[in-house]
């Protein structure tokens, strides 16, 4: 039997209680296995096929040259940890999944910034729900039409801050209908894929599920080609060894 890509998910020390059980049944559904990060300590780069960067809490303005404010939620640990994952699965190669704080901390991490306001940048209606209620108008030439297969795409909304400045390699894959970005994608391997909103909400809808079926192939493809690596790494040992007998 084929065994399931595992995927490591960082989540809020907060909120990861209630969250990370949504996370652990979406990849479930999509063939794969989570296993909750919320700490540097538990992160294991090594024992995981995929990533997903999770939402929640703020991330600090000093990572995108942003202005410190009063009152706004923040966490130094956190902020460390998904960092240095993310730098990691780039170095591995491990296929990437942001979701809302996941997503701008994907741009962060390859020089983008963020507006703190957004919505006092943009024209977008202020939308605050897990209820899909806001609609999203996705790229036709992007990742993220292929792996949701719609044009557009009904969302939730529990963020204030966007992607402004887009990082290195990294494209628009989606607006909503005040032009403010919802979704950003690597337009080169590794997969990385960040949408503004929560799919673990919306399991229930197959386009949402679909996003978490693709981290999970993509997974399972890193998979089988390090399969193949180690193979043939192997073979070259075991020749190695005859030649010298």
């Amino acid at each position: 039997m084929t065994a399931k890509p595992r995927i490591g998910v960082t989540v809020s020390r907060r909120s990861g209680w209630r969250i990370f059980p949504l996370m652990a049944l979406s990849v479930w559904l999509a063939g794969g296995k989570a296993v909750r990060w919320q700490s540097r300590a538990a992160v294991d780069l090594d024992a995981v096929d995929g990533v997903i960067i999770g939402g929640g809490d703020d991330i600090a303005p000093t990572l995108y040259g942003g202005e410190v404010r009063m009152g706004v939620r923040l966490d130094p640990d956190r902020d460390a940890m998904e960092k240095g994952v993310l730098e990691a699965a780039f170095d591995t190669a491990l296929p990437i999944l942001g979701i809302c704080r996941g997503s701008q901390m994907l741009n962060i991490v390859l020089g983008g910034t963020l507006h703190q306001e957004a919505y006092s940048v943009y024209d977008s209606r202020f939308v605050k729900t897990i209820l899909p209620r806001k609609r999203v108008t996705i790229t036709d030439d992007s990742l993220l039409y292929r792996v949701t297969r719609v044009p557009c795409l009904d969302v939730n909304a529990l963020h204030t801050q966007a992607v402004d400045k887009l990082g290195r390699g990294l494209q628009v894959a989606a607006r909503d209908e005040g032009g403010m970005v919802q979704a950003i994608e690597r337009t080169r391997d590794p997969f990385a894929l960040g949408v503004q909103w929560h799919p673990e909400h919306l399991f229930y809808r197959r386009a949402h599920r679909r996003l978490f079926k693709a981290l999970v192939e993509a997974a399972r493809a890193r998979m089988a080609s390090r399969g193949q690596l180690d193979a043939a790494e192997a073979e070259a040992i075991e020749a190695e060894a005859r030649r010298g007998m």
